[in-house]
């Protein structure tokens, strides 16, 4: 039966310093500092990582949209069907919208910008971004909202004149005849991230079917707002196969980025987890010590009536006690460095790469779950040797000769 008195009395012992043998003390504090750093640097990097990925999405779910509805096989999307749908899914929201590319030219700058015809009311519903650049205001035919950058490039004011350029192909399809058509700037929208506040505009949709030639009932497609997509995606599926269009989530439409994402944030897991795997090797080294420099104790311990069970608990415990230590003063200066960076603006990030000009952070409560146990498997299998090497001194021998 386990003595855990004994157990407990000489553990207590070998955690105090030895003052014979400094070395063993300071490499089980380096051991001990160097899981709770690694611990700590895991949180936080996997908080930012969580953070980031999230900003994204929310970015992207705005502009992307949950769900968008497109033609296939050449057929068009209609208001018939943007009717029927209404009517079907009252807990969706819906947009029709045209697009086309254009060069739009302020003056002597140019640029190039992808437009939106919509319907004002409608996006307004679906797109907050869009919804915030045109409070108050009750767009014309011809008018246009732009991306922030679009308007900083071109120095654009409220009002301005703008000419946009349309390009399509001739009856003999052999050359590509521009229309133009001079537009009103009304506003400008910030999604915080630059690939859409540089390239994307919007104007009413009446506007683009009277300069693309287009039919009053058709549209490119159809903008879908949904707060459970996942799901959606599947009923809607279903019902448009008939019809003759199809339907995309946003998540396929920017699954490379997320994956790449989740694979990036993958290897950092495994990367920072070399730093407590390091730290690791003091503990066995700290514990090998010991074992050497106790090993007349152990002999005698051991003639005394002491169980090998009883010295490899001693020596899993003290490594156990040097790394779990780590890990909660590792988990503790984790959630505190989050709570610095979070408060105080420590680190500014440029917002028009990020998305955001704050440091976003989000730890998730699985990755949080995965760096504990993990440190700990670390600790425990490090504790091990040295627990079972302990156990295997010749008693005979250590008290013949020492």
């Amino acid at each position: 039966m386990l003595n855990k008195e004994l157990v407990n009395f000489i553990v207590k012992k070998y955690l105090r310093f030895d003052k014979k043998n400094p070395f063993i003390s300071v490499s089980a504090i380096l051991a001990f500092i160097g899981v709770a750093i690694g611990v700590m640097v895991l949180i936080i990097s996997m908080a930012i990582m969580n953070g980031t990925a999230k900003e994204f999405e929310k970015k992207l779910f705005t502009m992307n949209y949950p769900l968008s509805i497109y033609p296939k096989y050449q057929n068009s999307v209609n208001k018939e069907l943007l009717s029927k749908l209404e009517k079907n899914y009252p807990n969706l929201k819906f947009s029709p919208y045209l697009t086309s590319q254009a060069i739009v030219q302020s003056g002597d700058k140019m640029s190039g910008a992808v437009i939106f015809g919509v319907d004002q009311k409608k996006e307004a519903n679906i797109n907050s971004i869009y919804k915030e650049a045109v409070k108050n205001l009750d767009l014309k035919k011809y008018d246009i909202v732009v991306g922030q950058g679009i308007k900083d490039e071109l120095f654009l004011l409220k009002d301005d004149k703008v000419t946009l350029y349309f390009t399509s192909l001739n009856p003999s399809g052999f050359s590509m005849m521009p229309k133009m058509k001079r537009f009103k700037y009304k506003s400008a929208f910030t999604s915080g991230l630059h690939a859409y506040d540089k390239a994307y505009i919007y104007t009413s949709i009446e506007s683009l079917q009277t300069i693309m030639q287009k039919d009053s009932n058709s549209f490119d497609g159809i903008h879908v707002y949904s707060n459970n997509a996942f799901d959606d995606i599947e009923i809607l599926r279903k019902d448009l196969k008939k019809e003759g269009v199809g339907i995309v989530g946003w998540w396929q439409q920017n699954g490379n980025f997320f994956a790449a994402m989740q694979m990036e944030k993958k290897a950092l897991f495994i990367v920072l987890m070399l730093i407590i795997l390091v730290a690791s090797l003091n503990i066995i080294s700290s514990l090998l010590m010991t074992v050497m420099s106790r090993r007349k104790e152990i002999a005698l311990l051991l003639s005394m009536g002491a169980s090998a069970k009883e010295i490899k608990s001693i020596f899993l415990k003290l490594g156990t006690i040097i790394g779990f230590s780590g890990i909660v003063i590792g988990v503790f200066l984790g959630f505190f460095g989050m709570w610095i960076l979070d408060t105080f603006e420590i680190i500014s990030l440029p917002a028009d790469v990020y998305g955001t000009s704050k440091l976003p952070l989000d730890l998730d409560l699985i990755d949080f779950i995965s760096i504990v146990i993990g440190a700990a498997v670390i600790v425990t299998l490090s504790s091990y040797y040295p627990a079972k090497k302990a156990t295997k001194i010749d008693v005979i021998d250590v008290l013949r000769n020492e």
